[in-house]
């Protein structure tokens, strides 16, 4: 019958195609023009985002364990809702997001959290609401005091960004157990996993920077099931639970009670500990994040040589919160601003887009809304003059987010970090006027 009606009107099968090519293509174009549209929406909303950068002045005794730092990211960083499609797709409302840093420059070592102004209020309680005695200050933004980078320009600047090494779902080490080491309860006997990061900035000399960012937002990312559906972290983290205990999981047909199927899990103890610490992890709120490093050197003052073992020894950064059964902080592949061999870049042109990439997504602080002509991969020979793919993103819980951005304690006595020698306090309230 169909051969008939197609014999019958002289159609051929390039001329079905064309013709069904022609009645779909509204589809994709629609979604492409919808896409594009969101994205402009977004980006208007976040041009009027006003932003400020507080610094922390930490005070001399601070006793508290990182689980403080818990309480001050649930309570001022974890604005999880649900936005209605006038919001999210009409006004192109984000997220907020937040940039946790720590920074050294020539050898000062500085914490600073960058807000929307609007929430600036929310932040400073709660910091007070757990360190009293530390004082935070508006202060101008620092990354503007370095020139955008040049091939031939007075500094040499490197970067990197850092990633998880396996799913998301199993965790980096954690100052809880690395607590479990102490041999005391007194200070003294404390071991703080952000010294060793707090004293490596302290050492640099003048003349050397190295700038840590966290950025952060609500977990919203999604995963891909293999139901084919896209899942949130909780039910991914199922997935994975139930991926890793497959191969000792035996189900008994029928055998179970009413008869429906029994299952029997005998995992072996190599894999207790994971599974415990994955199933901890996966109790807490989570958050979105991306890790960036910057390094910078005036070349007036520092040679190529001792720059070259700056930014060697800086991305070793976090190696003390890895645990080699679960998950760690590694450099994201394709994320640094080098190449490995001459010939990748001959004439150094990839290099320096790169680098002023690097720079300007520190700056502006993009991880979660990048410019549209960087949320593409490009074909090699075009990135050579044009850098492209996303920033890279994966989900930290709270424990883990304390662990790499809290306070140190008075275990931490770098010289040159900056403490509050003196509490401040109210006046007594009955002091004679």
């Amino acid at each position: 019958m169909i051969q008939d009606f197609l014999t019958t009107h002289h159609f051929n099968l390039i001329q079905i195609l064309i013709v069904t090519i022609g009645y779909l293509m509204p589809l994709p174009l629609a979604y492409l023009a919808f896409e594009l549209w969101h994205h402009y929406r977004q980006e208007r909303f976040i041009m009027n985002i006003k932003w400020t950068l507080l610094e922390i002045h930490v005070p001399r005794d601070v006793i508290k364990t990182p689980a403080a730092m818990e309480l001050i990211f649930s309570n001022a960083f974890y604005h999880k809702s649900l936005k209605g499609f006038w919001e999210e797709y009409m006004q192109g409302a984000p997220w907020l997001w937040f940039s946790l840093e720590i920074v050294s420059i020539d050898g000062r070592v500085h914490f600073f959290i960058r807000t929307p102004s609007r929430i600036r209020d929310l932040v400073e309680t709660q910091i007070y609401a757990q360190y009293p005695q530390a004082k935070v200050v508006e202060v101008e933004d620092y990354v503007w005091n370095i020139p955008q980078y040049k091939k031939d320009g007075d500094w040499n600047m490197w970067g990197c960004e850092f990633n998880k090494v396996r799913d998301d779902v199993q965790p980096i080490r954690t100052y809880r157990q690395i607590e479990e080491l102490k041999t005391g309860t007194k200070e003294e006997f404390k071991i703080d996993p952000i010294t060793p990061i707090i004293e490596y900035l302290g050492s640099l000399p003048k003349g050397q920077q190295v700038w840590i960012q966290i950025v952060i937002r609500q977990n919203i990312i999604k995963y891909h099931s293999h139901t084919g559906k896209h899942v949130s972290f909780e039910e991914h983290a199922e997935e994975h639970l139930k991926k890793i205990l497959a191969p000792f999981t035996k189900i008994g047909k029928g055998s179970g009670l009413g008869g429906g199927d029994s299952m029997e899990i005998r995992a072996p103890g190599f894999l207790d500990l994971l599974i415990k610490q994955v199933t901890s992890n996966l109790q807490q709120i989570h958050f979105d994040c991306g890790i960036r490093l910057v390094t910078l050197a005036d070349k007036k003052l520092v040679s190529l040589e001792d720059f070259n073992s700056l930014r060697r020894s800086s991305r070793l950064m976090f190696r003390q919160f890895a645990q080699p059964y679960s998950n760690e902080l590694n450099r994201a592949p394709n994320s640094s601003t080098q190449y490995d061999s001459p010939w990748a870049d001959p004439t150094g042109l990839a290099l320096t887009a790169r680098k002023k990439r690097m720079l300007d997504f520190y700056r502006m602080r993009i991880f979660f809304h990048p410019p549209i002509q960087y949320t593409f991969k490009y074909p090699a020979l075009v990135s050579l003059f044009f850098p492209s793919g996303k920033p890279n993103l994966f989900v930290v819980s709270n424990e883990e987010l304390a662990s790499l951005y809290h306070f140190p304690g008075m275990v931490s006595e770098t010289p040159s970090f900056k403490r509050i020698e003196s509490k401040i306090a109210k006046p007594p309230s009955n002091l004679p006027i």
